[in-house]
């Protein structure tokens, strides 16, 4: 563990690193896995602890942090879609934000014949404002929790392209698994490889990041 650069430029006070150290020893700070600070290319701290993890539906019990260990991360998986949709449209590998969402799925004929749903947009996928049926927000071992109902389904794509109109697009934002979904969808097919693939050679290896994994549906698609 690195302790705390304490040089003003930095702007940190004394000793943080310690008080942080000793919430996590209190029970102040609960569920605390870990903690690295970075400041103009500096390591200032970097703390890791022990405690509960899980990966997607598999409990794992107590485990301790370090910087080897992988880390169940979930919805910042989002945010790494949406960096690999803007590399995928720099290449030219994807459509445009502009285009239509329900265009890039010609299996989905019938959804698209609904001129609601001819309305959205990729630009609303990226953004989570369809103005499709969608909710999270029930626990995610609850049956009913859009999230888990998607991973059941048949068809994903479907699943989430003919989910209930409840607002014209790019009026409302909900947030939306299934939204990511369909990108996911858009650069695996404009790669011509899985997202994970895609994942590593665009955005991991550049960035140094050479252990990761990516959980996938059955089918091998990315979740």
């Amino acid at each position: 563990m690195a302790d705390l650069d304490t040089d003003a430029h930095h702007g940190f006070a004394a000793g943080l690193g310690d008080k942080l150290d000793a919430g996590v020893r209190s029970g102040l700070l609960r569920d605390l896995h870990a903690v690295v600070v970075r400041r103009a290319g500096r390591t200032v701290l970097e703390r890791y602890y022990a405690g509960p993890d899980e990966a997607w539906d598999e409990q794992l019990g107590v485990t301790a942090f370090g910087p080897e260990v992988l880390h169940d991360v979930r919805s910042i998986s989002k945010t790494v879609v949406g960096l690999l949709y803007g590399i995928a449209l720099q290449r030219g590998l994807v459509p445009p934000p502009a285009a239509g969402l329900l265009a890039q799925f010609p299996e989905y004929a019938d959804l698209a014949a609904d001129p609601a749903r001819r309305r959205i947009c990729v630009r609303h996928a990226l953004n989570m404002t369809m103005g499709l049926a969608w909710n999270e927000w029930l626990p995610y071992t609850d049956p009913a929790n859009s999230e888990r109902a998607m991973g059941r389904a048949a068809d994903f794509k479907r699943y989430v392209l003919e989910q209930p109109v409840v607002a014209a697009p790019g009026v409302k934002w909900t947030y939306s698994g299934g939204a990511v979904a369909l990108l996911g969808s858009l650069i695996e097919r404009g790669a011509g490889m899985p997202l994970a693939r895609f994942a590593a050679q665009a955005l991991f290896q550049p960035l140094g990041i050479e252990r990761f994994e990516w959980t996938a549906r059955a089918d091998g698609t990315a979740l």
